[in-house]
C-alpha cells in the first residue's frame, strides 16, 4: 500500500516538475516558407525581443513541413507559431477552434503573390504560360500555392489541364531558383520573398521578372496553441503591438519581419482562405 502510494506521489511530482519547466519556456516554430538558416536569422532578434519582453526563455523550433507545425500546435508541443493563412486554417480544424491567431502584420490583411518567368521570358499574360512548366512553392503554402492556384483558375488556366508539368519547390526562394535555373519556365512567390531578394541583389531575382500580381488576400498570422495561459498569450500579444519601426531597437526585427507594424487579428480574417481551400479542394 506505502509502495503503491510512493509512485503515485512520485507520477504526480514528475508531472508537475514537468508542467513547471515548460511554463518557463515559450518553444516557437514557423512554416518552413524559406530556407532553414534564412527562418533562424529573422527569428533570433525577434526571439530575443519576446523573452525580454515576457520574461520566458524563447525557443525556436525548426521544422521540416508545414503539417508539421499544425501538429505541434495540436500536440501542445509548440505554443506559438508563424502561420501563413491556410496553415492556420489546417490549424484551426485539427484543434476544434483552439488554436487562436492573435496578431499579424498590417500587410498581411493585403498580401499578394508574384508570378515571375525568366528575364527573356516572351510571356505578357498568365494565359501565355500555357504549355509551359510551373513551380509552385509548397502544396500548403497560401501565397506559393493556394491563392495563386485560386487566381489562375479566375484567368481560365487550370494547372493540371494547361501546364506541360506541374512542379513544388517546397519554399518561395526556391520557386525562384527553379525559373532561374531553368527547371521551370515560370513560377509563383508571395510578394513579401522576391521584394526582399530583389533588395538583396539576390543573383536569382536578377535572372527573371514579374509577370502578374494577384489582388490582395489575408494571409500570414502568429498563432498560439490551445490552452495556453492566457496571461502569456497577452504578454506575447502586447509585445507584438508594442514594435515600432521608428524605435531604433526595434528597427531590426520589424525589418527583418517585413513588418511597418503588427496588428490584432482574429480566425475570422481567413474564412475567406478556408473557403477558397475548400473549393480547390485543398481542404475536404
Amino acid at each position: 500500500m506505502t509502495s503503491s502510494i510512493t509512485r503515485a506521489l512520485g507520477a504526480t511530482l514528475l508531472a508537475v516538475a514537468s508542467l513547471s519547466a515548460h511554463a518557463d519556456v515559450l518553444r516557437v516554430s514557423a512554416i518552413p516558407d524559406e530556407a532553414p538558416t534564412e527562418l533562424q536569422r529573422k527569428f533570433k532578434p525577434l526571439g530575443d525581443y519576446l523573452k525580454k519582453e515576457t520574461g520566458l526563455d524563447v525557443q525556436f523550433t525548426p521544422v521540416t513541413d508545414y503539417a508539421a507545425v499544425v501538429e505541434g500546435l495540436a500536440t501542445k508541443k509548440i505554443d506559438l507559431a508563424w502561420l501563413g493563412g491556410l496553415t492556420f486554417v489546417q490549424a484551426k480544424l485539427r484543434t476544434q477552434g483552439g488554436a487562436v491567431p492573435i496578431v499579424q502584420r498590417a500587410e498581411d490583411a493585403r498580401f499578394t503573390s508574384r508570378f515571375i518567368v525568366p528575364a527573356a521570358s516572351t510571356a505578357k499574360t498568365l494565359a501565355d504560360l500555357k504549355g509551359k512548366t510551373f513551380a509552385f512553392g509548397a502544396p500548403a503554402s497560401t501565397s506559393g500555392h493556394l491563392m495563386p492556384r485560386h487566381f489562375l483558375n479566375q484567368a481560365g488556366v487550370v494547372p493540371e489541364r494547361d501546364f506541360k508539368a506541374v512542379a513544388y519547390s517546397g519554399a518561395h526562394d526556391a520557386t525562384v531558383a527553379f525559373v532561374a535555373s531553368g527547371r521551370a519556365e515560370a513560377g509563383v512567390l508571395n510578394a513579401s520573398v522576391m521584394d526582399k531578394l530583389v533588395e538583396a541583389n539576390n543573383p536569382n531575382a536578377a535572372k527573371v521578372r514579374v509577370l502578374a500580381t494577384t489582388p490582395p488576400y489575408y494571409d500570414y498570422n502568429w498563432t498560439v496553441r490551445p490552452e495556453l495561459d492566457p496571461a502569456v498569450v497577452r504578454k506575447i500579444t502586447d509585445a507584438f503591438l508594442k514594435l515600432d519601426p521608428a524605435n531604433p531597437a526595434h528597427k531590426e526585427i520589424m525589418d527583418l519581419q517585413k513588418a511597418s507594424r503588427f496588428v490584432p487579428t482574429s480566425a475570422a480574417n481567413y474564412d475567406g482562405i478556408e473557403a477558397v481551400a475548400r473549393d480547390t479542394g485543398l481542404i475536404k
